[in-house]
C-alpha cells in the first residue's frame, strides 16, 4: 500500500488527513470508510468509534495502535465491501473516497516525526566525500552505522518550495531512502528488525554546504547546515510490498529534467536491522521515528561538484515509491 496524508482545505482552515493511494487521482480515507460503516451498522457514535479505532493522524495510528499495517488492510477491505454494498457516503455527505482538486493535496506522509535520524551508510558517497579531503574512510566508519540527529519541523512534502536559506550561499540535494518505525523497540535484534518498520519513503535531505564545511571543523554538527530544510514523500511504501526485506530500488536524481545521480538502495554497507540494533542499544526507538539512509553514491552535487539554483526543479525517484519532486526556492533577504 501507498500511505499518504493529505490535506483538505475548507472553510475552516486546512486539515491533514491520514490516506491510503488508490490511483493518481483518488485517496481512501480510512479513518471516514470506518465511520462509514458504523454508521451503516445503526452505531449512535460512529465516529467517536472511527476515532479509537483508526486515527486520522498516520503519526497517532502508529503511536497508539500495535497492528496499524493491519487496521489499513482491513480499511481497503472495508471500501471494497461498502462499494459493494453500494454505499459510498455517510448521511452527512462525507465521502470516504477523495478525489484530488485544488483542495487536495498531498504533503509529508508522515504528520509527525519523533525523531529524525540521518545514517552515512553507503560507502560510495563516503569514499567521495573523504577523498575531496584528502583523507582515509576512518575505521569507526567500517564498525557500527553512525548518524545525525536532525530538526523535525522542517520537513516539507512533494512540490512544496524548497527554502534557500539567508545564510547560505551553497545548497545542495541529497538522494536517499528514508524508513519509518512502526513499532517502539529497546535493544531490537537485527533479526527481528522488519517487525518494527512501517515503510519506506524518498528522502531528500537539503544541505547548506558551506555551512557545514565549518561546523564539521570543529568536530560538531551538522546542525545550521541541515535543519532548516528535508523534504520527504510523497508516499511511503508499506515493507510488506517488499517483503520485509530490505529493498534494493533504483534512485536517481534529476535536475531540470537532465539525469544527475544514479544508484541503488541496496549498496548500503549496513543493513536496516543493523542500524536499528545499534540505534536501540540500551535507548528507545519509537513508533513515528524516521530513518534516513545516508546519500546514495553519485546523490548529491558535492560529489559530482555540479550545484543546484534558485528556480531549478528536482526529481527524486526511486522505483516502487515514486518522485519527489520540488522547485528550489529564492534565496532569503537577511
Amino acid at each position: 500500500m501507498k500511505i499518504v496524508t493529505y490535506l483538505h482545505r475548507h472553510a475552516l482552515g486546512t486539515e491533514k488527513r491520514l490516506g491510503i493511494l488508490v490511483s493518481d487521482n483518488s485517496i481512501l480515507d480510512p479513518n471516514f470508510a470506518f465511520a462509514c460503516d458504523f454508521e451503516r451498522e445503526g452505531r449512535f457514535n460512529a465516529r467517536e468509534r472511527a476515532n479509537a479505532h483508526c486515527p486520522s493522524s498516520l503519526h497517532q495510528l502508529l503511536r497508539l495502535r500495535e497492528n496499524p499495517l493491519e487496521i489499513l488492510h482491513e480499511a481497503w477491505g472495508l471500501m471494497l465491501f461498502l462499494e459493494k454494498c453500494g454505499t459510498f457516503e455517510m448521511k452527512d455527505g462525507t465521502r470516504y473516497l477523495i478525489e484530488r482538486s485544488k483542495h487536495i493535496s498531498l504533503t509529508t506522509p508522515l504528520d509527525k516525526i519523533e525523531t529524525y535520524r540521518d545514517f552515512f551508510v553507503h560507502e560510495k558517497h563516503v569514499a567521495t566525500g573523504f577523498k575531496k579531503r584528502n583523507e582515509p574512510i576512518p575505521p569507526a566508519w567500517f564498525e557500527f552505522p553512525v548518524y545525525y540527529k536532525g530538526a523535525t519541523a522542517g520537513f516539507i512534502g512533494h512540490e512544496e518550495e524548497i527554502l534557500w536559506p539567508s545564510y547560505t550561499d551553497q545548497l545542495d540535494y541529497e538522494l536517499e531512502l528514508g524508513m519509518v518505525v512502526g513499532l517502539d523497540g529497546y535493544n531490537i535484534k537485527a533479526k527481528d528488525a522488519h517487525k518494527h518498520i512501517f515503510g519506506f519513503t524518498i528522502l531528500n535531505d537539503v544541505s547548506a554546504r558551506d555551512i557545514q564545511r565549518k561546523e564539521m571543523t570543529v568536530r560538531l554538527g551538522p546542525a545550521k547546515a541541515k535543519d532548516f530544510c528535508s523534504v520527504m514523500g510523497p508516499v511511503i511504501v508499506t515493507a510488506d510490498e517488499f517483503d520485509s526485506v530490505d529493498p534494493d530500488l533504483l534512485m536517481t536524481a534529476k535536475i531540470n529534467g537532465k539525469e544527475w545521480s544514479r544508484g541503488r538502495s541496496g549498496d548500503a554497507h549496513f543493513t536496516w536491522g543493523q542500524m536499528l540494533e545499534h540505534t536501540s542499544r540500551d535507548e528507545w526507538v519509537l513508533a513515528g521515528d524516521f530513518f534516513g539512509s545516508g546519500t546514495v553514491g553519485t546523490g548529491c552535487g558535492l560529489e559530482l561538484d555540479q550545484w543546484i539554483k534558485s528556480g531549478d526543479i528536482i526529481e527524486l525517484e526511486i522505483e516502487q515509491i515514486g518522485k519527489l519532486i520540488n522547485k528550489v526556492g529564492n534565496k532569503a533577504k537577511s
